[in-house]
């Protein structure tokens, strides 16, 4: 059985070094970069030669420690740091974030104490712990399972190391330290006694108690002065002693190292003039690409395939010989090619498969192409394929498995097996370290540079369709694909396993949710064709009056839908003030611009209003009808699972989450989707969910008591912020409470909530204030989160879901701030996504089960949407609203809405 390791880097211990032993280093502005520079190249050689499972890079924080209030004389003698130190330090900050290794820096606890700490922790529970450190004062932690490196002079201490450097053993240290003192920190030692006479005196009575014991008996002017120093000494021991029992929001199981973003670091190396090091990210020669990704364990990333057979299958023995492999395969990568996106009405043009790395197939069956050549007959291809397919007992592995189920599901093959899913192992590991497309994930986890389909069919105009590529080019890129997904998830999936809560989470929620979204999207939603017909014709009325009334404002005719002609006017002709500018120097008339001069001029409310009005008639009215399936009679909009960072579910073609609710046009547009007749839509939405996770989160009493008495917790803020009673409460001022709410939990400034409400900053300040004064929990929750994510560089959902936050330490203020906003707002968002995911499984069980006369048709945000046979709609809504508030335990109920309608609008 192997032993996970985790690897505690001393950071500041390393800065000063690098610092001192480099030859100075500076770029071309002049800038000091030597100590960035060798830092990150110890911090490479290290995570290169340990292959930690675990590991953490820690710094120490500005400020004040508990030693300092021990001896107000603690490292007093120490400089100042040097200025050319001082500025390379946000850099190096920004450096070790990127590389995606856990960075801590916790105010008020030295990083020797924090080290020592986690270092603890983990021997504990069984860790192999390396600390890397030149202090000499980490001797003292050294034990069967913790030991010490030093990069710079390249040196190993275990006990036997620590007895023949210092000539003490390890639980001597403290004691030693504490006669001989440190002049680096001050640390008075006694007088006169050096390390020769420490290591004596301790082989002779094994403590400091014992030595203290016949301090009598010590002959000499050093007895003389041992004696008479009792008192500093005891100091002396305090201030040597490594704190190991310090309070940690972070913990040794999650100090896991994410992915690189290449990204943050390229930019950081080209600002820094590191050319070395921009070198080995793009060649991955070095560690910083290559080393990082192998983390957490040292085989969490296979080494791509040298050598690779692709099978172009045209014959019926090749077929034959394949077919064998994969009913003898423990795990069958397969892909899909078609003449379409469209998984409704695309045509199969051919399968891939891979069963080992570098070892793949494609079988062509449709190209058409003029001298394509023959190929096997798709018919009994699928027919020979079908019992593979379906057999659950033996497991499939695609990258958007979900698509290409759709595909053989026009050939009635229904698979089964669905085990994983590359695309989304890499989403649940670090949903923002890059995209999660094919070409995207290869080129990041396996530094690969994979065949991309533009390169095999075409760009723009001039692209043709995969049945009219050459069966050999398309051979080449059908195969690989297969063999890539499986290289993937051979590196990929080392990494979930490393992470108990991240594997947890794909295999109880994300790789499950996969066939209930694939149900829903071959179901699709009914929509009234006429009725959107006549909503386009009454959208397109209005327009022409908003124009008008535009042309009006702006004293004559003019395109509105020029933003040149709009900017002439606004900030020529009218002599509006101009908010910014766009990146080419021109006043801007972006939405938010347009909405910040809307409170004070009538022309930019009129744009907007006809902007919105604009996009429902082309997003919706005028384009739905083209989107229904000529089969089916229906919509079939695509959930993707790995787009949003926070986890929550995306759909496009429609893209229904973006269904306007707030205006009567967009609501108009919901009663364009219907129930067939004999059935019903039922609506069922979590009510302020993310305030409920909210309350769990904080603990804050206030929130648990409002909502376990199930009160309106808009309507109260309300009542308390206006300081009116609570049946006063209007309907804006209810909406202008509900801001507050979601905006502060969200990290909203008084300056932002001020100008979401159109109120001064100062009276915005009370709100905040007010709010805090109620909800005192929600306040020290931000906090407490914000902190966690500076030393962990990531935040959770209650199930285990992680949201990177690499510019949680950035030195742009604009970039912290926007992470500590994530930071807040992540676990709440993901938690959600979590829920309605879970309930999503748990409701399309039961149904299935049940065999109830209703199915899954859509969700969005925080809402199921079910279509009812009429006779079993009070059925189905009352468990319907079980089964959703059962989804997660909280320490608040979660509340279900259920509405029932003839269309959506009337649903919901």
């Amino acid at each position: 059985m192997s032993v996970h390791k985790l690897l505690l880097v001393d950071g500041s211990s390393y800065l000063y070094r690098a610092f001192h032993a480099l030859p100075p280093l500076t770029n071309s502005k002049g800038e000091p970069t030597g100590a960035v520079l060798g830092v990150i190249n110890m911090l490479n050689k290290l995570m290169k030669e340990e292959s930690p499972s675990r590991v953490a890079v820690v710094f120490d924080a500005p400020g004040r420690t508990f030693r300092d209030d021990l001896f107000d004389q603690y490292k007093a003698h120490r400089a100042p740091m040097p200025d050319d130190l001082r500025s390379q330090v946000q850099p190096l900050l920004d450096a070790v974030a990127a590389m995606g290794l856990p960075l801590l820096r916790i105010v008020g606890v030295e990083a020797d104490d924090v080290i020592g700490t986690l270092a603890t922790q983990a021997a504990d529970a069984g860790y192999e712990v390396v600390i890397s450190t030149g202090d000499k004062d980490m001797a003292q932690l050294v034990g069967p399972r913790i030991g010490l490196v030093n990069t710079m002079s390249n040196t190993r201490l275990d006990r036997d190391g620590v007895k023949a450097k210092f000539n003490v053993f390890p639980e001597q240290i403290i004691d030693y330290l504490a006669l001989v003192g440190d002049s680096s920190d001050n640390i008075p030692g006694v007088t006169g006694v050096g390390p020769k006479t420490a290591a004596k005196w301790l082989g002779q009575y094994q403590t400091l108690d014992s030595l203290i014991g016949h301090a009598a008996s010590i002959a000499g002017s050093v007895g003389e002065n041992l004696r008479r120093e009792l008192i500093v000494l005891e100091l002396s021991r305090k201030l040597a002693t490594i704190d190991t029992t310090v309070p940690l929001a972070v913990t040794v199981d999650g100090l896991t190292a994410a992915p690189p973003d290449l990204a943050r670091l390229r930019e950081i190396y080209s600002r820094l003039e590191l050319r070395l090091l921009l070198r080995s990210l793009e060649t991955a020669a070095l560690g910083t690409a290559a080393v990082l990704n192998t983390v957490p364990t040292a085989q969490a990333i296979a080494a791509p395939a040298r050598h690779r057979q692709y099978d172009n299958v045209t014959t019926q023995a090749a077929l034959e010989a394949w077919l064998a492999k994969l009913a003898a395969a423990q795990l069958i990568s397969f892909d899909t090619e078609t003449d379409s996106l469209d998984y409704m009405r695309a045509q199969l043009v051919g399968v891939s498969f891979a069963v080992s790395a570098g070892e793949a197939a494609y079988v062509p069956l449709s190209h058409d192409y003029p001298g394509a050549p023959q190929q096997l007959d798709r018919a009994r291809v699928l027919a020979a394929l079908k019992p593979l397919l379906e057999d659950a007992a033996i497991p499939k592995l695609g990258h958007h498995l979900k698509f290409d189920c759709h595909i053989l599901a026009n050939y009635d093959i229904a698979i089964a097996g669905q085990r994983y899913d590359s695309m989304l192992e890499s989403y649940v590991l670090n949903s923002v370290a890059t995209r999660h497309d094919m070409d995207s994930t290869v080129e990041k986890y396996l530094r690969l540079k994979s065949i991309h389909y533009e390169d095999v069919c075409g760009k723009g105009a001039k692209q043709i369709t995969f049945n009219q590529v050459d069966v050999e080019r398309a051979a080449e890129y059908a195969a690989e694909d297969a063999d890539l997904t499986l290289q993937l998830h051979q590196a990929l999936w080392p990494q979930l396993e490393a992470l108990p809560r991240l594997k947890a989470l794909y295999e109880s929620i994300e790789q499950p949710l996969v066939p209930v979204l694939y149900r829903m999207e071959r179901t699709g939603v009914l929509v009234d064709r006429e009725l959107l017909k006549t909503q386009s014709s009454e959208l397109a009325a209005r327009m022409l009056e908003l124009e008008a009334q535009a042309h009006r404002e702006a004293g004559g005719a003019f395109n509105v839908d020029s933003p040149k002609q709009l900017q002439e006017i606004l900030f020529g002709k009218l002599g509006i003030p101009v908010i910014r500018k766009t990146p080419t120097g021109q006043p801007s008339t972006a939405e938010d611009v347009l909405e910040e001069l809307a409170a004070a001029y009538p022309l930019p409310k009129l744009i907007l209003e006809y902007r919105g009005v604009a996009k429902l008639k082309s997003t919706y009215t005028d384009k739905l009808p083209e989107q229904i399936d000529q089969q089916s009679g229906r919509i079939h909009t695509s959930y993707h699972q790995a787009v949003a960072a926070t986890g929550r579910l995306s759909s496009t073609d429609p893209n229904l989450q973006n269904i306007p609710i707030r205006t009567p046009e967009g609501r108009r547009i919901r009663q364009a989707f219907v129930a067939p007749p004999g059935y019903s839509l039922v609506a069922a939405d979590y009510s302020q969910i993310e305030l409920r996770i909210m309350a769990h989160l904080s603990g804050d009493p206030g929130l648990l008591n409002a909502f376990a008495e199930d009160r309106d917790v808009h309507q109260a803020t309300a009542a308390e912020v206006f300081g009116i009673a609570l049946d006063a409460v209007t309907a804006d001022q209810r909406r202008s409470a509900k801001a507050i709410n979601f905006g502060l939990i969200y990290g909203m400034s008084a300056f932002g909530l001020a100008r979401q409400l159109g109120i001064g900053r100062g009276e915005a300040q009370k709100y905040v204030d007010l709010y805090f004064d109620r909800y005192p929990g929600v306040k020290r929750y931000m906090d407490e989160t914000k902190q966690q994510a500076r030393e962990a560089g990531f935040v959770e959902t209650i199930f285990g879901r992680r949201l990177y936050l690499p510019d949680i330490l950035s030195r742009n203020q604009a970039q912290r701030q926007y992470a500590e906003r994530s930071a807040i707002n992540a676990p709440m968002q993901g938690t959600a996504a979590d829920i309605i995911k879970r309930a999503m499984i748990e409701v399309d069980a039961w149904l299935r089960t049940s065999q109830a006369r209703a199915r899954l048709i859509m969700q969005v945000h925080d809402e199921l949407i079910l279509e009812v046979a009429d006779e079993s709609v009070e059925t189905i809504a009352q468990r319907l609203r079980h089964h959703m508030s059962q989804a997660a335990d909280l320490r608040v109920p979660l509340k279900v809405d259920v509405g029932i309608g003839r269309n959506w609008d009337q649903a919901h």
